[in-house]
């Protein structure tokens, strides 16, 4: 049997960035089921950090990470974990609406966004069509995020802080008693006063294993594929393009072009694969959208973008069962949000109040709170 202050269940960017905060008050013990941490979402993201989002959590747990991200801890990374991209909306004329909409007056006011012509999109895209386009936005603060970068920094900088981290390691039962926990997993007992639910796509099914009732976390399967551009066209300087309404986007990403149909197909927690289905759509709307034509697909791949029911994050203490902290439903804002979620759990599991930096970012521990699913 193994022994900690803290077991974090869970070793995707979630657990990752908990167990390195939690390192700071206690022996950490992280049980990743998989034989790499990371394999399921983490692993498959193409991660934008942007503070254009209209939800006042989401838009707060954004800005409370990004002084992380654009400078971390010296040693944390060998790279900068931000790379400036841009973020280009573009609509159809019948999506205008939808393309403004996508900004609080506060947000353009203060130059989160900028309006701009079909000229100024094409000039920065210049694959867009021109007959496509009838509106569209910069957000030109939008980078980047090196996803391995952070994910990898986590992991080696909760290492050097003492995390120990168990891989291949499922757990089928959470027990409780005498304040303590006990987790069987297929590696064996681990016993500790707390427990981080940071298990992504399977975070109601480590809630299940400890009697409790899951909160509704909804797995949804989403698509992303790549393709070389047309011979003497450089995609690198140009932004992420992204529909008003989700429908597709596309990206530079190494030399290569990156899209997705934005999909989001119900699914059971599972290891996700592209349906050709899919892949066609993501090419179709390209298509429509620009003046590529895309001949063949040199990589398609699948992910689990993880949501609860109001499509925000669960962070706190559940207060059914004395040291059981969510860290779930991160949705398709993982990355980009994932220090500052990271310092909240652990606030949560030391019964600590949110960081103040946080909460000044506008987010209420209330709204994301487990309880609000409760009745």
């Amino acid at each position: 049997m193994q022994e900690a202050d803290f077991l974090v269940i869970g070793a995707g960017v979630a657990g990752a960035s908990v167990a390195y905060r939690l390192a700071e008050h206690g022996s950490v013990i992280m049980a990743e089921m998989e034989s790499q941490p990371g394999y399921h979402t983490s692993g498959r993201s193409a991660a934008l950090y942007s503070k254009r989002y209209k939800n006042p959590a989401i838009r707060g747990f954004a800005a409370a990470s990004g002084a992380f991200l654009e400078n971390p801890p010296e040693g944390f990374a060998s790279a900068p974990l931000l790379t400036p991209r841009g973020l280009l909306i573009i609509g159809r004329e019948d999506q205008a609406g939808a393309v403004t909409d996508q900004f609080t007056p506060d947000q353009i006011r203060d130059g989160v966004a900028e309006t701009l012509t079909v000229d100024d999109a094409v000039d920065l895209v210049p694959c867009l069509n021109r007959d496509y386009l009838g509106a569209a936005m910069l957000v030109p603060a939008a980078a980047d995020i090196d996803v391995n970068g952070l994910h990898r920094g986590f992991l080696a900088a909760s290492s050097r802080a003492g995390v120990k981290l168990i891989t291949d390691a499922s757990t089928t039962k959470l027990s409780h008693k005498g304040g303590k926990w006990t987790a069987d997993t297929s590696q064996g007992q681990i016993t500790a006063r707390v427990v981080v639910n940071a298990a992504g796509a399977w975070a109601d099914a480590v809630a299940a294993a400890a009697g409790l009732d899951g909160l509704g976390i909804q797995p949804l399967r989403r698509t992303c594929l790549t393709f070389d551009p047309p011979s003497g066209l450089d995609p690198a300087p140009w932004p992420m393009a992204m529909d008003a309404e989700e429908e597709f986007y596309f990206k530079p990403e190494a030399g290569r072009i990156l899209a997705s149909p934005c999909d989001e197909h119900q699914s059971q927690p599972t290891d996700a694969q592209p349906e050709e289905i899919d892949i066609a759509h993501g090419v179709d709307r390209v298509e429509r959208a620009t003046n590529l034509k895309v001949s063949r697909i040199t990589h398609s791949w699948a992910g689990l973008r993880c949501f609860m029911p109001d499509r925000l994050p669960v962070v706190g203490a559940d207060p059914r069962a004395e040291g059981f902290i969510w860290l779930a439903g991160l949705g398709g804002f993982g990355m980009m949000t994932s220090e500052a979620l990271g310092r909240a759990a652990a606030a949560a599991a030391v019964q600590a109040s949110l960081p103040a930096d946080i909460a000044s970012a506008g987010v209420k521990a209330s709204t994301v709170a487990p309880e609000r699913f409760l009745s």
